[in-house]
């Protein structure tokens, strides 16, 4: 078929119109009948850890193990649809090689692959839909650019969405060599390793952002005992350095050992016979999402918000966010992801000119309110794993790999946010990863322009400590010039052969997944990995301080 496939398509729409780069299609579900069944779909996943890629349509969708995760690593609604599927849009490829996207311009949207059949709807009244072809850059440049006039982000090149300097700030997190296992003596001898910021032997950070494991509890947010100096006086060393002051917050999660869990059950998410609607399981916990619509808990968020503002942080990093997206009954009946954006908005006032990184965060629902957002799944210290691949077949998992591919085909958001691909490692010591394997991500950040790293001064090489140095402080050439390849100053960086889905794994082995897929739905199993975890990694340290 030859010329502009758009023209041979049977679409059924209440209205259709042309604009540029394509047909603005208007309904609650439109459906396009194409020449011939795809050979690659376009999955979007819903937030940040989601799986995002262009998968063949030979390769059976099935649900990702253990279903207890479902609702923190894609949209619970749609967790077991085994037809080729994805959030707002999605994107096909013919035999011929043509590409269809058909991409909705509002919330509560999804499309799906049914044979010949693409099909996108609006789980609530109806919308707009943007149904494009041909190069795959082009029309999804164009769908930012209407995402943007659509979610009101007026910038130009030089202010995020909060109205700072465009330019993403360079992070020091530390999650990935410390994990909840953080205290505040520890942080501050890492902090003074770093360096003065302007020194000529700091490391030059901008940021340094304490994560997950100073809070009492997910739901209590004050420090705990490994923070006897409180919150405000770790952000003054902090900013002493010369570096804005970070923060780490699950904020629309609570936990069942919060007192805010047990003294406020009417905030949280119910579902239709009032029962609490599960967001997942973590940290040897089973969680449970806040109702954004209740107005005692948005009150209870802006309050949050100013005082950690207060305490002087100025950077913060807002994870498992889709907690606030996910299905249930709330106080006033909204659809699901304007509820989400609802409570963000709120989360977002409060914070003022504070930098706001969402992270687990429903993509659409995000845009406008945030300056950064994490676009894959979290690093580790591995690039991938067989239990992860083949036995679970969950591509959500923390892991190099996994954050690659994802992050890689949602690079078409750095028009309307920051993207961050997460951290890069230069260390050679509690890693797994071949240089190779590490430059990778160099590589992601360097196109991101989002760079971070965990690594630990004292855990570094002199040689590895300049080559970070040199990383943070290098503003290479970017040019994209192939599907999967960038030009990097004088170097070709090819993803194609990193971002694709591994083999399918043989029926014995399928058969030991369903089995251990099966036994990680068990809280009391998941507990007691929790806490093998955080013993191997006290081990960890106590063999290499920090």
């Amino acid at each position: 078929m030859t010329g502009n496939i758009l023209a041979h398509l049977t679409i059924s729409a209440e209205k259709s119109t042309k604009v540029k780069g394509g047909l603005f299609l208007t309904g609650s579900r439109v459906t396009l009948n194409l020449p011939a069944v795809p050979v690659r779909y376009l999955y979007s996943g819903w937030q940040s850890w989601s799986l995002t890629a262009w998968v063949k349509t030979s390769r059976p969708v099935r649900p990702m193990r253990p279903s207890i995760l479902h609702p923190m690593q894609t949209d619970p609604v749609y967790a077991r649809e085994t037809c080729p599927h994805g959030s707002w849009y999605g994107a096909v490829e013919l035999p011929d090689g043509q590409t269809v996207f058909l991409g909705a311009l509002g919330l509560e949207s999804h499309v799906l692959l049914d044979g010949k059949s693409l099909t996108g709807w609006y789980e609530n009244g109806n919308g707009e839909w943007f149904l494009a072809s041909g190069d795959e850059s082009e029309f999804m440049t164009r769908y930012a650019e209407l995402l943007s006039k659509r979610f009101g982000i007026e910038r130009d090149a030089s202010t995020s969405a909060s109205g700072f300097s465009f330019e993403p700030y360079r992070v020091w997190c530390s999650w990935y060599s410390l994990y909840t296992e953080i205290q505040e003596q520890q942080l501050l001898k890492i902090l003074s390793d770093l360096g003065l910021f302007n020194s000529p032997q700091g490391l030059p950070f901008d940021v340094f952002q304490v994560d997950n494991g100073w809070q009492v509890s997910i739901g209590d947010w004050e420090p705990n005992s490994k923070f006897p100096s409180g919150m405000e006086r770790l952000a003054a060393r902090i900013k002493e350095t010369g570096r804005k002051a970070g923060l780490w917050l699950a904020p629309l999660l609570v936990v069942p050992s919060s007192s805010t869990y047990r003294e406020h059950r009417d905030w949280l998410l119910h579902d239709k016979n009032g029962g609490l609607v599960p967001a997942g399981f973590n940290w040897g916990e089973q969680l449970y999402a806040l109702d954004t619509t209740h107005p005692a808990v948005l009150d209870w968020l802006a309050a949050l918000m100013k005082k950690v503002r207060s305490w002087g942080y100025d950077y913060f990093k807002l994870d498992f966010l889709y907690a606030g997206a996910l299905p249930g009954k709330r106080t006033v009946d909204m659809p699901r992801e304007a509820a989400y954006r609802n409570g963000l908005k709120v989360i977002r006032e409060a914070l003022g000119d504070a930098y706001l990184l969402t992270c687990g965060a429903p993509i659409l629902p995000s845009i406008g309110l945030c300056d950064g957002m994490r676009i894959g799944p979290d690093v580790a210290g591995h690039f991938t794993s067989h239990r992860d691949d083949n036995l679970l077949m969950n591509f959500s998992i923390p892991g190099v790999r996994n954050a690659l591919r994802t992050s890689f085909n949602r690079l078409w958001l750095q028009p309307l946010i920051h993207t961050d691909p997460d951290v890069v490692y230069f260390r050679s010591r509690q890693i797994n990863l071949t240089s190779e394997q590490k430059s990778l991500l160099q590589d992601m950040a360097q196109i991101c322009n989002f760079k971070a790293s965990s690594d630990i001064p004292a855990w570094l090489t002199d040689s590895e400590r300049s080559a970070l140095r040199e990383f943070l402080e290098s503003r290479p050439d970017v040019r994209k010039i192939g599907r999967t390849t960038y030009q990097i100053n004088d170097r070709k960086v090819d993803f194609g052969l990193h971002i694709g889905m591994p083999p399918l794994p043989d029926t014995f082995t399928n058969l030991q997944g369903t089995i251990i897929g099966g036994l990680a739905n068990v809280p009391a199993l998941m507990k007691v990995f929790d806490k093998l975890g955080r013993d191997s990694l006290k081990k960890t340290l106590k063999q290499y301080p920090v």
